[in-house]
């Protein structure tokens, strides 16, 4: 995703877009927006591939009702009566959505997507006056759903599944059902060239199940003694982690062996531990099992510890150290405050493992408090520590404005500098290194 563009969503009050990179990091003080502008990229995810509508309140990310997610400037004013989120997700490709009320609850009453200047848009204005629209460089037409669906009530877009199975294949077909677009604004008659132009729309593919962005809880899940095996699906707070290492070390040896690899060059890296096991406690196939921590001494390996027994930082960070270690995950991941718990260094050690991951190819939309995960990827993109260059990185600042909030875009140069930060970015630590040598 490149660029997402905010409209009465939560704090966001006036249009605001924000450029995406390979490594955004948002920064800022508490209640400034951050975590709203997550959500806002998973709740856009889910429009354009998600099968259903999107679910405002889905862990880790519960943003409430409609009245609680559009903007509403005083206590005692209404909510805006629609809210919007826009994404260009690749170079030509951008989706549009509108979310209205309906009940309680936010629900997309326009999509739209468009790539060059072909454009398909799936609009509902109430239950039984549905429209879909298409756009080329020719001109426009519309379709009335509730003429193919006689009046019943159709749910919005999984509308590129309908697009393509349904709509698209009756358009080819000169039908007299009603079917057959109409042309707006003094367009010409819809032709087999702008259906083609229209099926080949990219956003309209469907993506594998499984996609949708990894995205963590800022609190993880307790460390325990003992774990129990059963299969649990994923969990933003991790609960589903230790069961999935000890089914890996079991069912796929070879990659439990990378990632276990992978998790003690990490552990080594940030001086919290050189090793990492799965000790089960009967026969295999056993109901208990420990994770084991060891770390080493100079000339000697010590002991081995639970996970219980060697402080909650480890037990914080491993459930987001395998989900971005595992090969078979998401290409976008959502992370909250991933630094928490954490000593300087690990937090030092995880900015680097940032830049690796990123410059691979995924996509890291990162909230963080940390100058030392901050100042790590600058100093690694500054030494070529990766393949992650300086435009590979952005930095949003989310700063408050009157009522509402405001982003503002940071760069890094070749140095790894800041370029372009606003007159307030930092000035709490400024104002406290002076106090600190007597300034004041």
């Amino acid at each position: 995703m490149k660029e997402i563009t905010l409209e009465n969503f939560r704090c966001f009050h006036t249009k605001q877009s924000a450029h995406l990179a390979p490594l955004t990091l948002l920064v800022g003080e508490n209640s400034t927006g951050k975590t709203s502008f997550l959500a806002a990229i998973r709740v856009l995810w889910d429009c354009i591939y998600g099968q259903r509508n999107p679910n405002f309140r889905a862990s880790p990310f519960d943003l409430g009702d409609f009245d609680e997610v559009s903007h509403r400037r005083s206590e005692r004013s209404r909510s805006a009566p629609e809210f919007e989120i826009r994404g260009q997700i690749d170079q030509e490709g951008h989706a549009r959505v509108v979310f209205k009320k309906e009940g309680r609850n936010p629900v997309p009453a326009k999509i739209r997507f468009t790539e060059n200047d072909n454009w398909i848009e799936d609009s509902r204005e109430s239950e039984t006056n549905h429209w879909m629209r298409v756009g080329t460089r020719r001109g426009a037409w519309e379709v009335s759903l509730s003429t193919i669906f006689q009046g019943r009530a159709m749910p919005l877009i999984d509308s590129r599944q309908f697009i393509s199975a349904i709509l698209l294949g009756r358009l080819s077909n000169e039908s007299e059902d009603g079917t057959m677009p109409v042309p707006l604004n003094g367009a010409p008659a819809f032709s087999k060239e702008d259906l083609d132009s229209i099926r080949n729309i990219r956003l309209m593919d469907h993506l594998p199940a499984g996609n949708q962005p990894y995205a963590n809880a800022p609190a993880r899940s307790n460390p325990r003694r003992t774990y129990d095996p059963a299969s649990l699906g994923p969990d933003p707070k991790g609960e589903h982690v230790p069961s999935l290492l000890a089914n890996l070390a079991v069912e796929a040896p070879d990659v439990w062996t990378s990632l276990k690899q992978r998790l003690e060059k990490f552990g080594s890296s940030a001086g919290i531990f050189d090793e990492i096991d799965i000790k089960r406690l009967a026969k295999p196939g056993g109901d208990l099992f420990q994770i084991q921590i060891r770390k080493s001494g100079k000339r000697l390996k010590g002991t081995k510890h639970k996970l219980m027994d060697v402080g909650y930082g480890i037990s914080q960070i491993l459930p987001i150290l395998t989900e971005l270690m595992l090969i078979e995950t998401p290409r976008m991941a959502l992370l909250q405050q991933p630094e928490m718990h954490l000593h300087p260094m690990v937090q030092a050690t995880f900015g680097s493992l940032l830049c690796e991951i990123a410059g691979q190819g995924r996509q890291l939309i990162v909230e963080t408090h940390s100058d030392h995960l901050m100042d790590r990827v600058r100093m690694d993109v500054r030494d070529r520590k990766t393949s992650l260059k300086p435009e590979d990185v952005i930095i949003l600042f989310f700063d408050r404005n009157d009522l509402g909030a405001q982003i503002h875009p940071i760069r890094l140069d070749e140095q790894g500098n800041y370029c372009g930060t606003p007159r307030g970015y930092r000035k709490f630590f400024m104002e406290e290194t002076r106090r600190s040598l007597g300034l004041f």
